[in-house]
Parts: C-alpha cells; structure tokens; sequence
C-alpha cells in the first residue's frame, strides 16, 4: 500500500487579531509540536486576506519569504507552495528561485502553481488580470519554462506569453522538484494539469466531487498519452480546517469556538476524521494539506498526528 503523507497548511494571517510577533509564535508553536510527525508545511500565496471576514490591513504573511524562513528553521519537513500564483514571478526568475531553495534546503521543496484567481489582490499589486483562458495558457509555458531551466543550460524559449533567451539557472537542482498544479477547471485547468504536472491539488472538495474532477482529468490524460496514474493525487482543506476531539463532543466544540468560520469543516473523532480522509484514498489521494480549527492552539494538530496519520502508515 502506498504511504500516504500529510503536510500542516500554515495559516499566512491570524484567525483571531494577533499581530506580527505573535503571530510568527503561534505558527512556530504548532510547528516544534508535530515536525517529526508531519511530513511537510505549506504556504499559501496572497499578499491579503482572501477571506471576507478579515480586513485588508490583517497581517498577512509573504508566500516566498516565509517559505524559506520557515525552511530553515524546520529541517525535518519538507516544504511547498499552495500554491503560486504564477503571474506573480517572472517564470525564468522563480526557475532560479526554485532552484536556489531546493539545494539551500536539502532537497525539500515541492513546487505548487496556480493561474490565480484573487482580481481585487491583482489590481490593488499593479497585476494585469488576464481571462482564464490566457491565465491557463500562461501557467502551461511557465511550467515549461520551469522545467527546461532546471534540465539544461543555457535555456531558450519563445511561447505566445513568455520568451526567454539564452538564461542560465546554475546551479540546476538536485533532485528535481516536483511541480503540482492547483486546479479544477475541466475544460482547461484539469487539462492543463494531464500536460504539465507530476502532482495535482484540489482544495477542499466533498469526495464525490474529487471523483468526478478525478474522472476528468483521467479523459484529459487519455487525450494527452498520458498514464493517470503517473500524477500524485493530492487535497487540501478549506481554511476552516479540521475540528478534531477525543470525544464528538470536544470535536463539536471545538468547531463552535473557532475563529474560523466554518461551512466545509471535517468535525469528529480521530476515527471519524480517518474515516473520512479514507474515502479520498480510496479513490488515490496519497498527500492530504491540513489545517486545524483549534489553530493558534496546537492541540488539534497533536491529536491527528498522534491519533489519525498512524492509521495511514
């Protein structure tokens, strides 16, 4: 049986109205309680909160440079975007970038892009927002871009979005990251992903619903010559995250008192939350991206790591 894997989503702002500081504490806290026992921590990539129940002016941590903070300061986890935005970063600047931090981390990073999709964060940061469809296109060269950076050297390549000519990426890493791609689209982001992806992310979707993008993106495979089964099939929680107990009714309260709002949360047992995350192994999932609805409090974290990733190893 494969080894399923488990990576703690960090929060990149505070659900309740810590500050700076504090803020960092909180998330260094959860992180010294369960590195060993998770297998990795990832970083989402905004620059404010996309939630509506926070203000534009809540601290709101940059993807990049907390990625490589918090990389070296937790060298037992493995470390990943959920995921990029890729109009953000010129796609030859993050080949560099990327493979800058695979070798200073010791072969720990797992890249995640996405087209982007926040319009409001884009304009108020000078981004042009293109359509979908060219926001897609242009994910696809920037992964190509990406890879033949990190395969040969110097690279050129003209795409209708993107060119480059004669760019070095030295060193190159080793071993290569793996490139995940976030998306659900069936038409072009699923398609996108059967192309250019050895893993694929889909956050926060009932089981049924992965089983159908799941469906899609196999047809997509097919269309491309590409064996499904290559792509690590990967999901992520919503950000109200998991409420987990040792009783129903400890899961229930923890659910009710955190800052978080819920609507998508998982609430129960650590049998009951297994029980849960098995109905999307059962159709292939092999890494789950978590957060916990008790964070800043650590707790949450420890109970599924002590009481839940067992029953997967």
């Amino acid at each position: 049986m494969t080894k399923v894997k488990f990576g703690w989503r960090v929060p990149a702002f505070p659900g309740d109205n810590s500050r700076r500081s504090i803020f960092i504490d909180q998330i260094t806290n959860v992180l010294t309680q369960v590195e060993g026992q998770f297998d990795s921590l990832w970083i989402e990539d905004h620059f404010i909160p996309w939630a509506d129940f926070k203000p534009p002016d809540t601290d709101m941590l940059e993807c990049w440079t907390t990625l490589c903070y918090l990389a070296g300061a937790f060298p037992k986890l493995d470390i990943g975007t959920l995921v990029l935005c890729q109009n953000y970063r010129n796609p030859a600047l993050l080949a560099k970038m990327g493979a800058t931090l695979q070798i200073l981390s010791g072969g720990r990073f797992i890249l995640g892009l996405g087209a982007g999709w926040m319009a409001e964060e884009y304009r108020a940061f000078g981004y042009e927002f293109p359509i979908a469809s060219v926001r897609l296109a242009q994910l696809a060269e920037t992964v190509q871009i990406i890879r033949k950076m990190w395969a040969e050297s110097p690279t050129s390549f003209a795409g209708e979005h993107y060119q480059i000519k004669d760019a070095y990426c030295e060193p190159r890493p080793n071993p290569i990251p793996p490139i995940m791609i976030g998306a659900e689209g069936e038409k072009l982001g699923l398609r996108v992903v059967a192309q250019h992806a050895d893993w694929w992310n889909l956050t926060g979707a009932k089981p049924e619903v992965y089983a159908h993008k799941l469906e899609v993106l196999r047809s997509h495979c097919q269309t491309v010559g590409r064996n499904c089964d290559e792509i690590v099939k990967t999901w992520t929680t919503w950000d109200d995250g998991i409420a987990i107990g040792q009783t129903e009714v400890e899961a229930q309260r923890v659910a009710e008192n955190s800052p978080f709002p819920g609507g998508n949360r998982i609430i129960g047992t650590p049998e009951q939350v297994a029980e849960h995350l098995r109905r999307f192994t059962d159709l292939g999932v092999e890494y789950f991206m978590l957060r916990f609805a008790d964070f800043p409090n650590p707790a949450g974290a420890e109970l599924f790591a002590e009481a839940v990733i067992p029953k997967f190893r």
